[in-house]
């Protein structure tokens, strides 16, 4: 989704922009490129500076309850410093690099929910405008991609996605916010707990698997929440019995008996395998479906496969509101 924007703070006449990412998702921690077109206006225009900007819905909890809201994430200066006469058309190229820890918005083709965006900013002779906001899509890493084809397979169900502000403590995390991805139970596991979560935290050396069970009572005893996290490389994908590795961290995350997860490990000769329990830095707040909601089709423990693999058959797709909320109050502050 496009918008192409007259510079309201330069009035009618002034250039516009418009960018365009090259096709396909990009990927967590990997180059995003495309071009930034330019048009020039009525009139020769100083453009001082190219900015893009990442953006992200992300939820938020607060005494009143929770809210929705747009975080920046990540801010990429593409060009600049170049006079544009009236009416020429101009492209400049670019190539940034995501944070590791960008949200994976897509399966297998398939929308989670989430919904992130690239902001562009000029800065023409002092002024400044947004230009245009595009829709951004990430497909996973090949371990996160791993991880999720390994839960399908086990049974495991997509519910929904969502990202919420906040830390989780004990983690490497370093953005502002966290991608959580909510799946109903195996058959194998309905029995001990209703819910699982799984959150990504990618780095250069790998990625961190944060997994949190809401586990169910029994007749003397409450529910709590269980959670343990796992470290694995980058490194030799293809060469792990996935669904071995992945049904043994759910096995010792739900049979573990205390309120968090035992200390992780890995396995297989891992160096990563140094797991250390922690808690949410939300204080352990559990997150209903929310703006980056994706639901199965039919029943809530439906599993839906896609080559094996765990995905979404619909999805509640907020792209668009998304979008033209930005769209609105951009044009109410203009007004203002």
């Amino acid at each position: 989704m496009v918008f192409k924007r007259l510079l309201g703070s330069l009035g009618v006449g002034g250039p516009t922009v418009d960018t365009v990412l090259d096709p396909g998702a990009a990927r967590p921690g990997q180059t995003l490129s495309g071009q930034v077109q330019l048009k020039g206006g009525d009139a020769d225009f100083d453009i001082e500076h190219i900015t893009l900007e990442l953006v992200a819905r992300v939820e938020a909890e607060h005494e009143g309850g929770e809210s929705e809201g747009v975080v920046a994430f990540g801010r990429f200066t593409v060009g600049g410093g170049f006079r544009l006469a009236a009416g020429e058309l101009r492209a400049v190229p670019f190539g940034v690099t995501l944070p590791w820890e960008t949200p994976v918005t897509e399966l297998y083709g398939q929308g989670l929910g989430i919904v992130l965006g690239v902001r562009t900013e000029l800065a023409v002779a002092g002024a400044r405008d947004k230009g245009d906001l595009d829709q951004l899509s990430v497909a996973p890493l090949p371990v996160q991609e791993a991880v999720l084809e390994a839960l399908g397979q086990l049974g495991f169900g997509f519910r929904s996605a969502d990202l919420e502000y906040g830390r989780i403590g004990g983690t490497g995390q370093q953005l502002p916010f966290y991608q959580e991805i909510e799946l109903t139970p195996a058959p194998q596991y309905a029995h001990q707990v209703n819910e699982i979560e799984v959150t990504f935290l990618a780095n250069p050396g790998g990625v961190e698997v944060v997994l949190e069970a809401d586990k169910r009572g029994g007749l003397f005893s409450s529910g709590h929440d269980a959670l343990t996290r796992f470290t694995v490389p980058h490194e030799g994908v293809g060469h792990q019995d996935w669904n071995g590795v992945v049904d043994g961290w759910i096995r010792q995350l739900v049979e573990h008996r205390a309120a968090y997860g035992s200390h992780s490990a890995y396995g297989h000769g891992d160096p990563y395998g140094q797991g250390h329990d922690h808690s949410h830095g939300h204080g352990g707040h559990r997150s209903g479906p929310g703006m980056g909601t994706a639901v199965a089709a039919g029943a809530a423990g439906l599993a839906v496969g896609v080559a094996g693999g765990m995905v979404a058959a619909e999805v509640v797709d907020e792209v668009g509101d998304f979008f033209e909320g930005e769209d609105e109050e951009e044009a109410g502050e203009e007004e203002g």
